[in-house]
């Protein structure tokens, strides 16, 4: 059986040095249902192997200079402060309902990765860091969530540096990956004063991962990216449910109340994906139509067009 569990991290190191991150939340189903683990001590364990494998890939990122790091450990100190908490309040939380709120993770990260990327015809002015107040807030409650679930929450800091902070995305990832290592060991001493851990599979399964995303790091580039991410997103969606079925009542299924919320979160999320298309086709085609003539009958310039935009 554990050498079940070490392939298996080996397949989350695999994806996340092809990805970037996304692999370290099957650390916790890995540990719970192939290695036995009781839920707490697998978040906390998780934990430390998402700390461990983050720091490894922070190295090459930070020799590429793609790490801001004031705004990391800004980032990071208020994630620490959230992921410490969330560890011990974890400790009077049921087992099950952790789980449960695993599994919304997981279905909220594979949702993050299954979403195409906007397109933006210009480019957000980059700031050089976060506005204090944004990293206080993001920095609270994503440390919290990593504290509580034991997930390194990358998907979540991302969006908060590259979208808040105008970060490109390769110093966003290199910033990301502080972050990560930061709040990922508070959380773990939060956990550590109410669980106890078996460090011979934990190093087991950190070695695993770390090979693992050395090796993934190496194919990342010959791989193709959307595809793979689609492919993982999927994974991560049957993963999710499985745990989540798994953890809830067989009632729960069969109440009609059940499938409403279910079937009502469906439809918002494919009316949702609809009406991105429809603006999405509407804005390719008006980027298509002919430049309109000017006065000599020849298209006009495009500057002069950018310029003209707003104009009646």
């Amino acid at each position: 059986m554990t050498a079940l569990v070490v392939a298996a991290s080996l397949f989350v190191g695999v994806s996340l040095g092809i990805l970037g991150g996304g692999g370290s939340i099957l650390t916790v189903p890995i540990l719970v249902y192939l290695a036995g683990q009781d839920t707490k001590e697998a978040i906390a364990t998780s934990l430390f192997v998402v700390g461990v494998t983050s720091l490894a890939a922070l190295v090459p990122h930070a020799r590429a200079h793609r790490v801001r790091w004031r705004t990391g450990l800004l980032f990071g100190a208020f994630s620490m402060v959230g992921a410490y908490g969330g560890g011990r309040v974890a400790e009077y939380i049921p087992g099950t309902v952790l789980l449960v709120a695993f599994a919304l993770m997981m279905l909220a990260t594979a949702a993050a990765m299954l979403r195409k990327p906007r397109r933006q015809d210009r480019p957000k002015p980059q700031r050089r860091d976060l506005p204090l107040k944004h990293i206080a807030v993001e920095g609270l409650i994503v440390g919290a969530v990593t504290g509580l679930v034991g997930s390194g929450g990358g998907f979540l800091v991302v969006p908060a540096l590259a979208i808040l902070g105008g970060l490109p995305m390769g110093i966003a990832v290199g910033t990301s990956l502080l972050v990560i290592v930061m709040k990922s060991f508070a959380g773990l001493a939060g956990h550590l004063s109410g669980v106890q851990i078996d460090w011979g599979l934990a190093l087991a399964v950190t070695a695993a991962a770390v090979t693992g995303s050395v090796l993934g790091a190496r194919f990342a580039g010959r791989i193709p990216q959307d595809a793979l991410r689609k492919a993982f997103g999927w994974f991560v969606v049957v993963m999710g449910l499985f745990v989540l079925g798994q953890q809830l009542d067989t009632a729960v299924w069969t109440r009609p109340a059940t499938w409403t919320g279910i079937g009502t979160a469906l439809l918002a999320v494919a009316a949702a994906r609809v009406r991105r298309d429809l603006r999405t086709r509407h804005h390719s085609h008006d980027s298509e139509l002919p430049a309109p003539p000017d006065v000599r009958g020849r298209p006009e310039p495009k500057a002069r067009r950018r310029a003209t935009a707003g104009k009646p």
